[in-house]
């Protein structure tokens, strides 16, 4: 059987930036297991697949490990492909995922999705995230995911986490946080249970991001980095139920899978 198959850098406008991830359109499912090997074998963060037409698809992503609830950077890359191969002519398109659906709109070359949002609540800095962590965080949240907030970008550029200890929390993953120096805030991003040590740009932790870093600031339209080693620029915006999260894309390859 052959598949598709396109490589797109997400969140970033130039190659070798961003997040990379593989998108497989699909006449029909294939089995999990298959999805799953799939992704193994592709090793990057996420590999989408989806399935549909007529602006209306329904999408999966998987990590080398595991299936995820959501993931940001590989519907962008996702809508990017539909874009830019199969419907060129559509200005939106609607992904139907196990968080509901998911509208990507495109303006020029920005592409703006449209996620639920999940406020974080205030949490105790545990003994073991902080161990975990090496530095002690100013300010711990949780929603999906842990959310560690420091005073500086300086200090969560400069972290360099013990991954055993992360993936020995009780979250889906670990966001950590700061205000940016040319950017409203910055974060990192860390899912060693789920397969991924430190993620590039990660679009799902954004909606813990923005809720709080709205607030905090007092404004719904905010402008992020995220400052792993690849980087990434979102342009994003606290709509109450929802966070619009805005960013340019790339495609780096164009093949075709024979499983």
């Amino acid at each position: 059987m052959k598949i598709p198959v396109y490589q797109v850098d997400a969140f970033t406008s130039r190659p070798f930036g961003g997040n990379p991830a593989a998108v497989c359109p699909l006449e029909t499912w294939l089995e999990d297991r298959t999805m799953q090997a799939i992704a193994a074998e592709n090793n990057l963060s996420e590999t989408a697949f989806f399935v549909g037409g007529g602006g209306r698809y329904e999408l999966r992503w998987f990590t080398p490990a595991v299936e995820v609830d959501l993931c940001g950077h590989a519907t962008l890359a996702s809508a990017f492909v539909v874009f830019q191969h199969l419907e060129r002519s559509l200005e939106s398109v609607t992904f139907g995922s196990k968080s509901g659906e998911l509208r990507v709109t495109r303006d020029g070359d920005l592409l703006t999705l449209d996620f639920p949002s999940r406020p974080p609540s205030r949490r105790d800095a545990s003994e073991a995230l902080t161990r975990a962590l090496g530095k002690p965080p100013r300010e711990v949240w949780a929603a999906r995911d842990c959310m560690a907030v420091y005073g500086s970008e300086e200090e969560v550029r400069a972290l360099e986490p013990a991954m055993n200890g992360l993936a020995a929390l009780d979250f889906f993953g670990v966001i950590v946080t700061a205000p940016g120096r040319t950017a409203d805030f910055v974060s990192r991003f860390f899912a060693p249970r789920k397969g991924v040590a430190e993620d590039p740009v990660t679009g799902s932790s954004h909606c813990t991001l923005v809720p709080y870093w709205a607030k905090r600031l007092g404004k719904p339209r905010l402008h992020a980095l995220q400052v792993s080693r690849r980087g990434g620029e979102l342009f994003c915006e606290d709509r109450g139920d929802r966070v619009a999260i805005g960013g340019h894309a790339v495609q780096f390859l164009e093949g075709t899978l024979e499983v």
